[in-house]
C-alpha cells in the first residue's frame, strides 16, 4: 500500500504527496510566495494550523489573507495577543471569550477594579505592536477536563471554569503564545509577526454569556492586518 496521499487543489489539480505533509509544505511547493502569505489550511473543509500533518487524501486549500477563512484566523490570533497585552498591562484580569467577527474580534474582560477606558486604548495598541513582532508562535496542547479546570481555578477566573464544565473531556485543548495561555479550539497563524498593524475601535458593555444575571464585561473591538497601509 502507498505511503502517498492524493491531495486536490482548488484548481482541480491531484498532486501526489507523502503522508504525514503538512499544509506549508504543500504551499512551498506551490511557490515560495504562496508559502510566506500563508494563514492556515482547509482540509476536506476544516480549517487547521499550516504545520498539522495531513494523514489521508485530501482536498486541501492554502488559506491566505485574501480568503474570508485566512482573515478570521489572522484576527482570532491577533485576540489572544490582545488578551495577553492586557493580562501584561492589567495583571489579575479575567478573561472572558475572545473570538473572530466578520470584521476583525472582540475580547470580553472583566477588569475588577481597574479604571478602564478610551484613554488606554494607545498603550494596549503599541503592547500589542511589540508582542506581535517578538514572533510568537501558538503551540496547541491537548488538556484533560481535570487539567483545564485546575489552570483556571489557580487564576480564580470563574468564566473560563464555566466554559471548561460544559465540555467534554478529550475535546480540550490550550493554545500557548509567548507568556500567554488561553482556552481555544484553533487555528491560529504560524507566526504573530504576519500582523503588522493594530486598531482598537471602540468598548462595550456585554453581559457574560449575553444574560443580564451575570455579570457585566468590558468587550474591547479590533482589527488587525498584515500590511500597515490596509489600517
Amino acid at each position: 500500500m502507498s505511503d502517498n496521499l492524493d491531495i486536490k487543489l482548488p484548481n482541480g489539480e491531484v498532486k501526489h504527496y507523502p503522508k504525514g505533509i503538512t499544509g506549508f509544505e504543500i504551499a512551498r511547493d506551490i511557490s515560495e510566495g504562496l508559502a510566506r502569505n500563508a494563514l492556515a489550511v482547509k482540509v476536506n473543509g476544516n480549517v487547521v494550523e499550516t504545520d498539522r500533518p495531513i494523514d489521508t487524501n485530501a482536498d486541501v486549500q492554502i488559506l491566505t489573507w485574501n480568503d474570508t477563512e485566512g482573515k478570521s484566523t489572522l484576527w482570532h490570533s491577533s485576540a489572544h495577543i490582545l488578551a495577553e497585552a492586557i493580562e501584561a498591562l492589567y495583571p489579575g484580569v479575567k478573561l472572558g471569550i475572545g473570538p473572530a467577527i466578520e470584521q476583525g474580534f472582540y475580547y470580553d474582560i472583566d477588569f475588577g477594579d481597574y479604571e478602564f477606558g478610551a484613554h488606554d486604548f494607545q498603550k494596549i495598541e503599541k503592547k500589542f505592536i511589540e508582542l506581535a513582532r517578538s514572533g510568537e508562535t501558538f503551540e496547541r496542547k491537548d488538556v484533560t477536563k481535570a487539567e483545564a479546570l485546575e489552570h483556571y481555578k489557580k487564576l480564580g477566573n470563574e468564566y473560563k471554569v464555566e466554559l471548561i464544565e460544559g465540555l467534554e473531556d478529550g475535546s480540550i485543548t490550550f493554545y500557548e503564545s509567548g507568556a500567554f495561555t488561553d482556552l481555544c479550539r484553533g487555528p491560529h497563524i504560524p507566526n504573530s509577526k504576519v500582523i503588522k498593524a493594530v486598531k482598537i475601535l471602540n468598548t462595550a458593555g456585554a453581559y457574560w454569556r449575553g444574560d443580564e444575571n451575570n455579570p457585566q464585561m468590558t468587550r474591547i473591538y479590533a482589527i488587525s492586518f498584515p500590511k500597515k497601509k490596509e489600517l
